[in-house]
């Protein structure tokens, strides 16, 4: 492994392939095109990157379904786990 590996990992094609089947069936799972999925996911990064720097390779952001607390059946909910790393002073 040389020294820029580090840096510059490559993820392997099963990976690859793992993660693009798990956003088409979180997306589908939420009735949400893959590509409204993205752009939420990018809203998100956005925004919390204002505050704080997270580590966006760890980053996991799910729509899931969930039981609503009014009893009003099963409804959409984003579930996100954003590593942080440090927060931004001033802020």
């Amino acid at each position: 492994m040389g020294f820029f590996d580090v840096f510059f990992k490559k993820k392997n094609s099963s990976n690859t392939a793992k993660e693009r089947l798990k956003f088409v069936l979180v997306s589908d799972r939420a009735n949400c095109s893959p590509e409204t999925m993205e752009m939420i996911k990018n809203d998100i990064i956005e925004v919390i990157s204002k505050y704080m720097e997270i580590d966006v390779a760890g980053l996991d952001i799910q729509i899931t379904q969930t039981e609503s607390e009014g009893g009003n059946g099963i409804v959409p909910a984003i579930y996100a786990n954003i590593p942080i790393k440090e927060l931004k002073a001033g802020r």
